[in-house]
């Protein structure tokens, strides 16, 4: 499998070794003189500070390669999908118009296939968004869940009702005349010339990584990274304090849970949005101009993904 062109998507679960097949791809292109930066599509590492539960590479191992949206957003910011399809069409424009190659790499779906595909966003309605929370917070998640069934049942269908923020959101742009559901269609159209690498690994293997996964990020800090946080303003945050390690972090500073409980709520959260980044992408197909390689990676460490660079990129 060699890859030719100046967009390439590493995408798949998370564990699958994402982060570490897109540096050394970038490498492998480097090494033949031709510029090639790393373009971040994780919606938690679009967050400054937010470093060890989202598995970002820290600076020191980036291999002076150039990474864009990473730490754009303060923890009490609200992330777009539409601010950040603007701003990494942007990046990759600029990257590839003098012959360099941009790698998009994360698990964030929606994200990814803002870049790739021609998805268009609505924006934020702050009257109907303010009444929406209100009606969640006072009728519960089964009142907004049915109004969206009505309004787009495609959408309900596939919604987790138990995020507060995403099924507002569904709500709020299913409720507009002009909507457009932020849903991956089922021949989208490339937004430009592009080749997907899907990572899959065996589901046992990937399970128990992200066992280890939770385990490590508290082992090595992550209860006094949101503790700073915190004082940041990540309580404020909409986005930010929801997100996986991160909220079960939060308990334990509130003494509401123990570290162990902690990691074990972790462990379970990964698993489920694992299973959802896989039902994500599985809808990937060639579409286009955007070429799609399903790439096996069981048991694949640094060695083994770097070697598969070198294949893809001779």
């Amino acid at each position: 499998m060699v890859v030719g062109a100046d967009v390439v998507a590493v995408v798949g679960a998370t564990g699958t070794g994402k982060s570490e097949l897109a540096l050394a791809l970038a490498e492998r292109h480097r090494a033949h003189g031709r510029r090639a930066e790393i373009v971040n599509a994780d919606a938690m590492q679009l967050y400054r500070g937010m470093d060890i539960g989202t598995a970002k590479v820290p600076e020191s191992g980036r291999r002076e390669i150039p990474h864009h949206q990473l730490d754009v957003l303060d923890v009490t910011d609200e992330a777009s999908v539409a601010a950040y399809q603007r701003d990494a069409r942007a990046a990759i424009t600029e990257i590839t118009a003098d012959g360099g190659v941009a790698v998009l790499v994360g698990g964030s779906g929606l994200y990814v296939s803002a870049v790739l595909f021609d998805l268009d966003f609505p924006g934020t309605d702050p009257v109907l968004r303010e009444q929406l929370e209100r009606e969640h917070r006072e009728l519960g998640p089964t009142v907004l869940l049915d109004r969206l069934r009505a309004l787009d049942p495609a959408a309900a269908a596939v919604i987790d009702a138990r995020n507060p923020r995403r099924l507002i959101r569904a709500v709020e742009v299913a409720s507009r005349s002009n909507r457009v559901t932020p849903s991956l269609p089922s021949a989208p159209r490339p937004w430009r010339p592009a080749h997907v690498l899907h990572l899959r690994r065996d589901r046992e293997q990937l399970v128990a990584g992200l066992r280890t996964r939770a385990e490590r990020m508290f082992a090595t800090g992550l209860v006094d990274e949101v503790a700073t946080l915190r004082d940041r303003g990540l309580e404020q945050g909409r986005t930010a304090r929801a997100a996986i390690g991160y909220a079960q972090a939060l308990q334990v500073l509130r003494g509401e849970a123990t570290v162990d409980q902690a990691v074990e709520a972790t462990s379970i959260a990964t698993r489920k949005y694992a299973r959802r980044q896989v039902s994500w992408f599985k809808r990937y197909a060639d579409a286009g101009t955007t070429r799609v390689s399903a790439v096996d990676v069981t048991g694949a460490g640094a060695a083994e993904l770097s070697g598969l660079a070198r294949r893809i990129v001779p």
